[in-house]
């Protein structure tokens, strides 16, 4: 089972991972804090001190008279020990 989606590349992301070495990722919504902890960890070959959780609820959307919900979703922000980092985008 894959906890982790997506990384979420967003300028407000790419400050706090300058400044505060935080990444915020789009995970499960079952996920708990625990699990979002390992699977980081196993994933990224990191070590994670603190991780703090969001759910992001769905917007109502319209296509002309019918109406639509987008789904919601779950947000963590990753806080990394000193030394660590993650490159999302190695080549």
């Amino acid at each position: 089972m894959q906890i982790i989606r997506r990384p979420i590349i967003t300028e407000r992301a790419s400050n706090l991972q300058e400044s505060h070495n935080k990444y915020v990722f789009e995970v499960l919504c079952r996920a708990n804090k625990v699990d979002i902890q390992r699977a980081v960890e196993s994933l990224f070959h990191v070590e994670v001190i603190k991780v703090n959780t969001s759910t992001v609820h769905g917007k109502i959307k319209r296509l002309g008279r019918f109406q639509g919900r987008r789904s919601n979703w779950k947000k963590a922000v990753v806080t990394l020990a000193d030394g660590h980092s993650i490159d999302f985008f190695e080549g």
